[in-house]
């Protein structure tokens, strides 16, 4: 298991084109990938799941994984989320 936190840089937080960026990466990567707000853990994987958390613009997240590829999956996917999904 490898994790990270990170705090969304963009102000409207993982709608759904930030959250379809963020899914599409992690689907790059054979590890299990999940993100954490608040005790609530979800898979990164589902499009559903991401926008159930409501993640808006400042809020830190946990972004774990477990697999081969874990701490590339993490980095990758902290520095997608840092970059404000070029928005």
């Amino acid at each position: 298991m490898f994790a990270k936190s990170v705090t969304v840089q963009n102000q409207v937080g993982l709608h759904a084109r930030p959250a379809t960026f963020f899914i599409q990466k992690a689907n790059e990567f054979k590890s299990s990938i999940w993100v954490e707000k608040d005790e609530r853990r979800v898979n990164a994987k589902s499009l559903l799941g991401v926008l159930s958390l409501g993640i808006m613009g400042g809020t830190t997240i946990n972004i774990i994984a477990g697999g081969a590829d874990e701490e590339q999956a993490v980095n990758d996917l902290v520095a997608l989320v840092e970059t404000g999904f070029a928005e």
